[in-house]
């Protein structure tokens, strides 16, 4: 079994169609991918699937708020049909529109125009301020998406607009009653000293966690480490994927990211009672 349980197409803040995602598995001989779009279950022809002989875990990244600090919660094996989960991912949709509104308004204040009309030539569902940085880029109005979000998007920025997201707790709530499996995205990756790091894994787990990412592109060695003994000594399940995005980032591909440990392996997410059969 090789999987890659967390890329994403052009249908968030991917470049590509799910079809290059399944083709570019079979390219690298990945068994299994979970296409995990921001906020939206991205649908995938089965037959396609077969075709590629890709098995296709239902999948979604979820943006979620905990104690004032946006967290990410990839939901697998999910019932991508379930109802309740599909109302809370359109509420989360239409924050995020609401927030790219604002955005706008703001950049045209600053003699920024053109973003709504940038967006209508996109196949995204689920807006992003990634999307929001591609356009200051592709207009010349940033040298680069780091720069984008200093002079713009970030919380210093000249457009920040907050997000509004729903509570960690919501997340896992609506993950678990639709069948899925919650699993901690990135966990190296936010803010957070090693108490309050420790304080999020406490909650996210009280709050029906089930599992943590512990490689993913771009991770060290040592970080990778001590994800995994945190995961094995907190008995979390454990997960990995390449958090692909764009095939013309060199540093990263489908299923580029360092293999988990044999001794992670025996607590790999692929264990739980819930993974999909």
């Amino acid at each position: 079994m090789k999987a890659d349980l967390h890329c994403h197409s052009y249908f968030s803040d991917g470049k590509h169609s799910p079809e290059y995602l399944l083709r570019r598995a079979k390219e690298l001989d990945i068994t299994h991918i979970a296409i995990t779009d921001h906020d939206f279950i991205t649908p995938v022809n089965k037959s396609l699937a077969e075709d590629y002989h890709v098995q296709v875990i239902p999948g979604v990244e979820i943006s979620c708020n905990w104690e004032n600090q946006e967290i990410h919660v990839v939901g697998l094996g999910i019932d991508s049909q379930d109802k309740n989960l599909k109302i809370l991912l359109e509420l989360q949709r239409e924050a995020r529109k609401k927030r790219i509104f604002d955005i706008d308004k703001l950049l045209e204040k600053n003699g920024i125009k053109g973003l709504s009309t940038y967006f209508e030539s996109l196949p995204c569902i689920s807006k992003t301020r990634s999307h929001v940085a591609d356009f200051l880029v592709s207009s010349r109005k940033s040298k680069s998406r780091a720069h984008a979000f200093s002079k713009y998007l970030g919380k210093k920025g000249r457009a920040f607009v907050s997000s509004e997201w729903i509570s960690l707790s919501q997340t896992n709530e609506a993950i678990i009653a639709a069948g899925g499996i919650s699993v901690l995205a990135h966990p190296s990756k936010y803010p957070l000293n090693k108490r309050r790091f420790n304080e999020l894994l406490e909650t996210f787990k009280q709050k029906g966690g089930d599992a943590i990412e512990v490689s993913y592109g771009g991770i060290n060695a040592a970080i990778q480490k001590n994800l995994e003994e945190i995961a094995i000594n907190k008995e979390f399940y454990v997960s990995a994927g390449s958090d692909f995005h764009d095939a013309k980032a060199h540093w990263t591909d489908l299923g580029k990211f360092p293999a988990i440990t044999s001794k992670a392996k025996k607590q790999a997410i692929w264990h739980h009672p819930r993974w999909p059969s």
